[in-house]
């Protein structure tokens, strides 16, 4: 089989290219620097140039291959105040991928995520996001517009990844946790910390996705999540010890000034499940778990931080 997959040069992308190809597939990627084309070559999958925005580009692609995996969003955009540009680029290119596979019984595979689903209580593949107008939610319609290409003859399949996808190399959440931790001479968590972040290792998540393009059923929806809830406290007590820091509780009021960008994301009580994606596929998570991968140490080594 031959797949294309947008964001292949990225943190989950480029595992899923490894994924795919020592399966024995045939991998494009979606390049759109000279930097992603090359490490797209080193990895041994073709490189297609062009972004998210290149319509065009992404059908002849999609028509060209035996399904697409679609990674790729511009979080960069989204963490300068873009979110909406950013989200509604993704739909159209979505879009774009929907009209090229149509009548193929080819898959697409959608990243999404599962924070927010179900704020407090287990989320689960039966749940669905609300859709109530808001910048955030047009990722949910953009997901359900996925879904909606199942009659239309596509094996479509939405895969929502926890949103602390860790491992060694991460530049995500916990990374920016830990500078923060080092910026403000503690390790915080808002109020008693009681709040749980749902986690899965690179590796875990990057088969998930596999799996999904192989042999997800139309209309199926995944999640990537291979523990439930880590209370963040827990996370901040450990990355406090790794770094030989106080851990501190941080007001609601001042969480903006300590966790700057991520203020809004750190608070939340998001526990999730991955119990009916097992049991379809039969996906087992067998990565480390979050805390015992900050005990490998590789999160701490680059500053030299003692582990």
């Amino acid at each position: 089989m031959r797949y294309f997959v947008t964001g292949a040069s990225g943190w989950i992308g480029s595992a899923t290219v490894a994924e795919l190809i020592a399966a024995g597939h045939q991998v494009s990627g979606l390049a759109r620097s000279d930097a992603s084309a090359a490490s797209l070559a080193a990895a041994g999958a073709d490189a297609v140039r062009g972004t998210i925005d290149d319509l065009d580009v992404l059908r002849e692609a999609a028509a060209a291959s035996d399904g697409v995996i679609h990674l790729a969003f511009k979080h960069d955009t989204a963490f300068s105040g873009g979110f909406q540009e950013a989200a509604e680029a993704d739909r159209r290119a979505v879009d774009a991928f929907g009209e090229a596979l149509a009548g193929s019984d080819r898959p697409l595979v959608l990243a999404s995520g599962v924070a927010g689903l179900k704020p407090g209580r287990l989320a689960t593949e039966r749940d669905m996001p609300q859709i109530d107008g808001s910048p955030l939610s047009i990722r949910g319609t953009t997901a359900e517009a996925v879904l909606a290409l199942a009659p239309r003859g596509v094996r479509s399949s939405v895969v929502r990844i926890a949103p602390t996808a860790h491992g060694d190399g991460d530049h995500g959440f916990v990374a920016s946790l830990i500078s923060f931790a080092r910026d403000k001479g503690s390790a915080g968590y808002i109020g008693d910390g009681a709040n749980r972040w749902p986690a899965v290792h690179r590796s875990d998540a990057a088969k998930l996705f596999a799996l999904a393009a192989d042999k997800a059923p139309a209309g199926s929806v995944l999640h990537a999540v291979g523990e439930q809830g880590v209370p963040f406290r827990e996370l901040a007590e450990r990355i406090g010890r790794h770094l030989g820091l106080p851990v501190a509780s941080v007001a609601p009021e001042e969480a903006g000034g300590y966790f700057g960008w991520m203020s809004g994301f750190v608070g939340l009580d998001a526990p999730s499940s991955s119990d009916l994606t097992q049991e379809l596929l039969g996906w087992r998570p067998t990565g480390p778990g979050l805390l015992a991968d900050l005990d490998e140490g590789h999160y701490f080594r680059a500053a030299g931080a003692g582990v």
